[in-house]
């Protein structure tokens, strides 16, 4: 008598393209993490000592920047300071002059004529003490 296995019997399975498209996607996901996961681990495990330059950059990233305060003051930069000083003089100068209010001024009159012949820090502090 040979032997005769049960007839196959067909398995019930209904998938519909969404549950098949959703199960594709799925698995390609997770099969993306697994190998990510993967070689960070690897990464971890054989290479320790060449990560250690990134990780520091990284944590200087995530830190805020300090506010650096200049120790001493460089020649540039206070000579640019005393020309915007100076600038700044000139334009208080040139609006003294040019307003009307201080032609009937007399005290005002004399020192920017007196500013205007022979120019220094007492005659400019007056100009602007008593010039509008």
């Amino acid at each position: 008598m040979p032997y005769r296995p049960n007839p196959r019997r067909p398995l019930p399975i209904r998938l519909s393209a969404v549950q098949l498209t959703g199960s594709i996607a799925l698995g390609i996901w997770l099969g993306f993490l697994a190998i990510a996961l993967t070689c960070w681990l690897a990464s971890r495990v054989l290479f320790p000592e060449q990560l250690a330059p990134v990780a520091q950059a990284v944590q200087q990233l995530a830190k805020p920047p300090a506010v650096v305060q200049p120790e001493a003051e460089t020649p540039m930069f206070e000579q640019y300071q005393q020309n915007l000083r100076q600038n700044e003089l000139q334009q208080n100068l040139d609006q003294a002059r040019s307003n009307t209010r201080n032609l009937s001024n007399p005290k005002c009159q004399f020192w920017l004529q007196q500013d205007r012949n022979a120019p220094s820090e007492k005659s400019r502090a007056n100009v602007q003490q008593f010039c509008d």
